[in-house]
């Protein structure tokens, strides 16, 4: 594992991932392997509940391993009302991913939630 130089990197490269999460199965929202040689500045994940009726719990959780580890809960059974749209991490308190990290994110119901997250690649 080598971590980048995060006082002149060599390459800044902002992306968004997105998912919809179709069941309640802890799913993976991003992640960085052992070997990647980055470190991933994540500044924002939104969740929004699509359903218009019912309202749905998120949980997201930081693990001490791109397979496997322990994972620590950022957000625990959080409520997002129908149609409605929570932010669970902004700019002002963003998460480095170091490598060999993963972010996971589950819902309490299939097909109601949506999930943006934005974060810088840096190498």
């Amino acid at each position: 594992m080598t971590a980048p130089n995060l006082i002149s990197p060599s390459t800044i490269t902002g992306k968004t991932t997105y998912l919809s999460l179709a069941d309640t199965s802890e799913t993976i929202l991003l992640s960085n392997s052992s070997s990647s040689g980055k470190a991933l500045r994540v500044h924002s994940i939104y969740a929004a509940n699509i359903d218009g009726t019912n309202a749905v719990s998120v949980t997201l959780k930081i693990y001490t391993a791109a397979s496997g580890g322990t994972g620590y809960s950022l957000a625990s059974t959080v409520s997002v009302p129908a149609d409605s749209t929570i932010i669970l991490v902004n700019k002002d308190a963003h998460i480095w991913l170091e490598e060999d990290r993963r972010l996971t994110i589950t819902a309490t119901a299939g097909g109601d939630l949506n999930v943006i997250c934005s974060y810088e690649e840096i190498s």
